[in-house]
């Protein structure tokens, strides 16, 4: 129900924005994050937006380079993502749930989950 896109390939300084959107939701009224999986990893949060517009980032992996935003009009989610690195790559999952919980930094905290999205930074 929830739909990814805008991965690729992009060499490290790059940048790329993702977009995530929904079939018979509407994403204005979800908590919405942005998650990621590299390989042999757990998925880690990467970025949240509440129906507010307030935001929250993982700090130690994201910080400064990406930012979260939403479009209402569109019922659309971005992650734009700037000054990639190689440990960006991933793959990056859209996430929503009805309200936010305490839960909201691991997958628990969502109830809804896209079908990800490839990222990959070459050196």
């Amino acid at each position: 129900q929830l739909q990814a896109c805008g991965g690729g390939s992009v060499q490290a300084g790059g940048s790329l924005r993702l977009s995530c959107a929904a079939s018979g939701r509407t994403l204005s009224t979800y908590v919405m994050g942005w998650f990621r999986q590299a390989p042999g990893k757990e998925r880690e949060f990467v970025a949240l937006i509440t129906r507010g517009g307030g935001v929250t980032y993982n700090e130690d992996s994201v910080k400064g380079r990406f930012k979260i935003s939403r479009d209402n009009a569109k019922d659309t989610v971005y992650l734009q993502m700037n000054s990639l690195k190689p440990e960006d790559t991933a793959v990056y999952y859209c996430a929503a749930n009805r309200h936010l919980t305490t839960s909201y930094l691991s997958t628990n905290g969502y109830d809804y989950w896209g079908q990800g999205t490839l990222v990959t930074v070459s050196s």
